[in-house]
């Protein structure tokens, strides 16, 4: 960027992975920044260190590889010169196929190159109000509470913030067999919008038996917090009573078997989750089970021997925004078009993820502070493009978050010839190489690093 940019500095509010790279992006572009956050002064109960973009769960980014939907989201991440990719490729440590790193010499790398940048000023503060002028970009978290989460919701409006209790597994629908599965809506009402997974009684028992005995995770406050009363967690449900499931989600009334021509005795039903019709979401099926004791239960479920989980099902205290009403693709607030969000407050799960949406609200914000009409969208044939698609898009009417994955990307055209067992992995390579092709042409716009 060769023009000097004579305007006031963006605010970044946040250092975690979304705002140190959304602080970066908008430098890039010769935007002063003004970053703040509460560390070192305090911290919030998830947070130990007193640098930026602190890996507060896991030291593993997850997968490296590009058959990986979240590998892919690393590659094009590099591709669009992301700082927090640089810094995890810097620390790097052996992990097999995953990107792990030192957590310590990763957060220490971030802070100097941010700290040191003669356009970033730092200060140590908690923010209870948006600034009322200027661009700021909002990256706070999903701990964000108190004044800050009051007045960002009289902003945006009443109903724009959700207290995220729980969410159901979400299912590949590629890896449900439709030869057990059956579509249908109860009672034939409208269109067949559901899949389902019919039981008879030895198939339901068996299912209940090892839902009851499942090892859970352990959630802070789970026991003394009431509003999971109405979300409540399947084997909590189970574990009232042996038919209580099959009297609540499980209710096989006005559903028939195609197969045996009868109601079944119990029925798991699954709902569309994305546009593309590629995911299914477990009706009514919120959890505190561990991810590897969901695999082994819900496999016994019958259509669901094979299942692909995208998103395991979770249960904990999170605050997200109503984002497809909220936000626009750029991460941009609809009603203030000067604020842009960044991280899992945005409903994107994960830090690979919450990276991604810091640099495109950064860059966003770079474009808005020096004037530029055109945004910087890449399209949903790319995986960040894909994730600022679902979080922006209106029609999504049950919107959680959601991790990086090949479900929500726009499956390439294929040669209608092709032979069948050869479609799976044609697919993929179509979808890597549209991908890449894409974000290095895109990439080039940009500044140099």
């Amino acid at each position: 960027m060769t023009n000097t940019y004579n305007g006031p500095a963006v605010t970044v509010i946040g250092a975690g992975l979304a705002g140190a790279e959304a602080s970066w992006q908008l430098l890039r572009f010769g935007i002063p920044v003004n970053l703040i956050d509460m560390k070192p002064e305090q911290f919030t109960p998830a947070h130990h260190q007193a640098g930026f973009a602190e890996l507060v769960c896991s030291n593993s980014l997850r997968s490296d590889r590009l058959s990986n939907a979240v590998g892919l989201l690393k590659a094009e991440l590099r591709l669009q010169g992301s700082l927090i990719m640089d810094a995890a490729d810097h620390c790097r440590i052996p992990a097999g196929g995953a990107l792990a790193v030192d957590r310590d010499e990763f957060s220490a790398y971030i802070t100097q190159k941010l700290k040191q940048h003669p356009l970033l000023s730092f200060t140590s503060a908690q923010i209870d109000a948006i600034p009322a002028e200027g661009i700021v970009v909002i990256a706070t978290g999903p701990l964000t509470q108190g004044r800050l989460l009051d007045h960002i919701q009289n902003a945006l409006g009443a109903e724009t913030l959700h207290f995220f209790d729980a969410a159901a597994p979400i299912i590949s629908l590629e890896s449900i067999d439709q030869s057990i599965a059956f579509r249908q809506s109860r009672y034939d009402r409208g269109s067949a919008d559901y899949l389902n997974c019919p039981m008879d009684q030895q198939q339901y028992e068996h299912f209940v038996a090892a839902l009851i005995n499942g090892e859970l995770a352990d959630v802070k406050d789970f026991d003394r917090e009431t509003v999971f009363e109405g979300c409540m967690p399947i084997e909590t449900m189970a574990k009232r009573g042996k038919d209580t499931i099959r009297y609540g989600p499980l209710k096989p009334v006005g559903l028939t078997d195609p197969r045996t021509g009868r109601r079944p005795y119990a029925c798991v039903q699954l709902r569309q989750d994305d546009r593309a019709d590629s995911m299914y979401n477990m009706v009514g099926f919120q959890t505190r089970l561990r991810f590897g004791q969901q695999r082994e239960i819900f496999r016994l479920i019958p259509g669901l021997e094979n299942a692909e989980i995208l998103r395991y099902g979770v249960m904990h205290r999170n605050t997200f925004l109503n984002s497809p009403q909220t936000l626009t693709a750029t991460y941009q607030a609809r009603l203030k078009p000067d604020w842009f969000f960044a991280g899992q407050m945005t409903g994107v799960e994960g830090y690979v993820e919450s990276t991604a949406s810091g640099l495109l609200a950064g860059i966003n914000a770079a474009l808005r502070a020096r004037g530029l009409s055109d945004p910087y969208i890449p399209s949903a044939a790319t995986v960040c493009g894909s994730m600022a698609a679902y979080i922006s898009d209106p029609a999504v009417r049950h919107f959680q978050p959601m991790n990086a994955n090949f479900g929500l990307v726009t499956a390439p055209q294929l040669p209608a010839d092709l032979p069948r067992k050869a479609v799976k992995e044609a697919r993929q390579q179509a979808l890597i190489e549209t991908s890449l092709m894409e974000i290095k042409s895109l990439a080039v716009s940009l500044p140099p690093i």
